[in-house]
């Protein structure tokens, strides 16, 4: 079985919502309330794997993103078990998820990270406009 979905990198992207570090309201409120729906109950949680949000979602570099991989526990992720069930992972990668261990600090929930994000989309700091700049460059498939 083989997937082009890759393993979390070795760290969270300096852009990563989980990431304590990261300035608030870089992201759409729209991605920030995606972070809340993997706090649930396994059932109750999202089917959709989150990906790295530093390559467009078709990518050939597509990822797990490491700080959803280390803020939630990862046997406890619906969409891990539907991608392993389903052949959009493979067990290589679904372990390297479940095993995964954040090097920097994250927000110890995804209702936490969201709250942090969505405090500054109405006035980004200019810490978070310059990474806007540098995620706009990178990604194609972003509505601007």
């Amino acid at each position: 079985m083989s997937s082009s979905l890759r393993p979390p990198a070795p760290r969270p992207c300096e852009s990563c919502p989980y990431r304590c570090d990261v300035p608030a309201g870089i992201w759409a409120s729209e991605e920030y309330e995606k972070l809340r729906r993997y706090d649930a109950d396994t059932p109750n949680q999202p089917t959709k794997l989150f990906q790295c949000h530093q390559a467009d979602g078709d990518s050939d570099n597509r990822r797990i993103c490491g700080g959803w991989a280390g803020c939630h526990e990862g046997e406890d992720l619906r969409a891990l078990r539907v991608a392993l069930l389903d052949g959009g992972m493979d067990p290589a990668t679904y372990r390297a998820v479940i095993e995964y261990k954040s090097p920097v600090p994250l927000f110890p929930s995804g209702s936490e990270a969201a709250a942090h994000g969505e405090a500054g989309i109405d006035a980004p700091a200019d810490e978070a406009r310059h990474m806007i700049s540098k995620i706009s460059r990178t990604r194609s498939d972003l509505v601007r």
